[in-house]
């Protein structure tokens, strides 16, 4: 993990060569070149220096445009998902379940918190997008997490007064909303995480 800011130059041309790849549609450089800058300059740097920028500008308005956004998209959480990945580890008793809001189908900043965990010798279960409140429970439920972070994008799903019933109904279970989407005011005991690297340190 590296502790230096990316050099302005550096920066550029991941971003050039991120973007060349997408336009391919080659997926596995893509995922390639995200491991690659990640073991290098470390997934916050990664995250919010190279990825949020890209994925920001390639916005699709035409059908191709949104291909490659789509492309891009998947080759980043590819190479998420396999940075630092041990197969063989399972959760850690007491640890961090990291879920996408019901309803909400994007979820690529709980990847990079997923690998930013990793990369810090953290494990995490991340169960993926679009998960119903009632799923959610179960989950914790069962793997008995002290920490839950659930992801919005969009104001559209991200419902402050459910995530407050939720960390209610859990009182014994730290609850965090990630993301964008949670615009209205959140109530205690929800704590809101506005940053990779807040994010991070929190957890």
């Amino acid at each position: 993990m590296s502790g230096v800011p990316m050099p302005a130059e550096v920066v550029q041309i991941a971003r050039k060569r991120l973007t060349a790849a997408a336009e391919e549609f080659d997926g596995n450089r893509t995922a390639a070149l995200v491991v690659e800058l990640a073991e290098e300059w470390g997934v916050v740097r990664l995250w919010d220096d190279v990825c949020v920028p890209v994925l920001t500008a390639r916005s699709g308005c035409t059908p191709a445009g949104i291909a490659v956004e789509h492309a891009l998209s998947e080759g980043v959480r590819v190479g998420l998902d396999v940075f630092r990945r041990d197969p063989a580890a399972g959760l850690p008793a007491d640890g961090v379940l990291l879920a996408g809001v019901e309803q909400e189908e994007h979820c690529l900043g709980l990847h990079a918190l997923a690998a930013g965990l990793r990369e810090r010798g953290r494990g995490c279960l991340l169960v993926g997008p679009a998960l119903p409140w009632t799923a959610l429970a179960s989950a914790v439920d069962r793997a008995r997490p002290h920490t839950v972070a659930v992801w919005s994008q969009s104001p559209v799903t991200g419902r402050s007064y459910r995530i407050g019933r939720f960390a209610r109904d859990f009182p014994a279970v730290r609850v965090y909303a990630a993301g964008p989407g949670w615009v209205d005011p959140l109530t205690p005991p929800v704590t809101r995480l506005d940053s990779l690297s807040a994010a991070l340190r929190v957890l």
